[in-house]
């Protein structure tokens, strides 16, 4: 005999242990001043917010900067009040967030967040910067906004968008949604609302048009429909947040509803992590963000860093090498999907390439992950001697973290073996503002970026609260 669910029961006692969840949301992104950020947060968050600038300059050079360009001239948007980052042009706001997104994320070479429970698959893989930097450096050059208050509402939606991550069951990740797209929505609608200074009833309806227009599907990881996500999470905040200003009618609980965000994109989530968590503690104070120092995805940042270890040490030479194996946990070959690439972008989801390339080239930059280097045929030889496969060591380590055994058999015979759990740049091992203002250099070189004008960006990302507002800063960032 068939069980009959009583619908509206199930609905009620859903909405029952969430209720109000994007109310408090809403509070905490209306009602958080600069003066409740701590010091480590706003230092954490000034080299982040320097490694998103370098990357969109980098990211304006990539194709997809060229075709973003190509893309905003045909729809005859005529002059904004916001900077296209890398060109000479300032659009509507949400048109530069889009722009901008798409050249932060361009490169894969943009920070990631941690994680906190062990089945969070590494934080979710959320990259915090390229979908809310964005979002506040457009809402803020279009509001004139102070450096303090486009600070704090990044801040803001960094928070936001790490702890859903944090929150939502980790099927969201594992089947298929990219959250960095889905997650980045609402932290781009935060940081947006805040500086446009929306009420707590606008900031609602914000959220939630935000989580009807969250989307992004991992198939297309290797592709450029990847920082298309992050372009589009941006953009879609702010269209949010625009349509929310005019008075668009919205559900006031999406994040907690029964056919809401929560449930619809991951089947649950855990209330635990978000209800009371927000900027308690802030992200970037605990767990942390990693920086990357290679233009690849997140999970081959242990294992490249323990290969330059070993080759260092060592001196280990391409031409020495008979075989590499690289273990790690059953959800990075769910992510690192290209065994065998042909392109860059295919490249920076390619463990097998990560390795390949540190052992020929003894580095992995920007210039490394090029179409004409994967392709060489030394490169393509070598990737075929490094077999990525899942480890039971690993596994059991935990999802939270990005475990990665190694093992190098030389041809004389010997193996030299290495494992690592975070690589340079996590919180584990953390670049010093310095290091990243040496990354932003690297970044803003490959733009064909001035020195002067570069060093400038550094020292006014520095000093950012002090900015009266972001002209300065945006000027040195568009071509002259």
């Amino acid at each position: 005999m068939n069980k009959i669910v009583d619908n509206d029961s199930v609905a009620q006692a859903w909405e029952t242990v969430g209720e109000g969840l994007t109310s408090e949301v809403a509070n905490f992104v209306l009602n958080t001043q600069v003066s409740d950020l701590p010091a480590v947060v706003v230092e954490n968050g000034k080299k982040s917010i320097l490694d998103g600038l370098g990357l969109a300059l980098s990211g304006s050079v990539a194709a997809t900067g060229r075709i973003v360009r190509q893309h905003l001239d045909a729809l005859n948007l005529g002059e904004g009040p916001a900077t296209v980052i890398g060109s000479d042009r300032k659009v509507a706001a949400r048109f530069a967030a889009f722009a901008n997104g798409v050249g932060i994320h361009a490169d894969d070479y943009d920070d990631t967040q941690l994680a906190v429970a062990a089945d969070r698959v590494y934080g979710l893989l959320t990259h915090p910067t390229a979908p809310a930097l964005p979002a506040a450096l457009a809402a803020g050059e279009a509001t004139g906004a102070s450096g303090a208050d486009v600070m704090l509402a990044y801040h803001l939606g960094v928070e936001v968008e790490c702890k859903i991550a944090e929150a939502i069951n980790p099927r969201h990740y594992q089947t298929g949604f990219h959250a960095t797209a889905t997650c980045g929505t609402f932290a781009a609608a935060s940081a947006g609302g805040r500086l446009h200074g929306l009420d707590h009833d606008a900031m609602l309806r914000a959220l939630s048009i935000a989580g009807s227009q969250s989307a992004g599907l991992r198939e297309n990881f290797g592709t450029m429909t990847k920082p298309f996500h992050a372009g589009r999470s941006s953009e879609s905040g702010l269209v949010a947040v625009e349509m929310a200003g005019y008075g668009w009618s919205a559900s006031p609980n999406i994040l907690e509803a029964m056919r809401g965000f929560f449930r619809a994109a991951g089947g649950g989530y855990d209330a635990g992590a978000i209800r009371g968590k927000l900027g308690a503690p802030w992200t970037f104070e605990e767990p942390g963000v990693s920086i990357k120092p290679h233009p690849s995805g997140s999970l081959t940042h242990p294992g490249m860093t323990e290969m330059l270890r070993l080759i260092r040490e060592n001196d280990i030479t391409a031409d020495q090498v008979e075989h590499v194996r690289v273990g790690t946990n059953s959800n990075m070959p769910n992510a690192l999907i290209h065994h065998r690439p042909t392109n860059e972008l295919q490249a920076k989801f390619s463990m097998q390439f990560c390795m390949a390339i540190l052992l020929i080239e003894g580095r992995g930059g920007l210039n490394e992950f090029t179409d004409e280097v994967v392709n060489r045929a030394d490169v393509q030889e070598m990737l075929r001697r490094v077999d990525f496969v899942i480890d039971d060591r690993a596994e059991k380590a935990g999802y939270h973290k990005m475990t990665t055994y190694i093992d190098i058999t030389l041809k004389d015979g010997r193996t030299i073996s290495g494992m690592a759990d975070f690589g340079k740049g996590s919180p584990a091992h953390p670049m010093s503002f310095d290091e990243v203002a040496g990354k932003f250099h690297e970044c803003a070189e490959f733009a064909g970026w001035d020195r002067s004008r570069a060093e400038r960006v550094v020292e006014l990302v520095s000093g950012f609260e002090a900015q009266s507002s972001l002209d300065e800063l945006m000027s040195a960032l568009r071509r002259a």
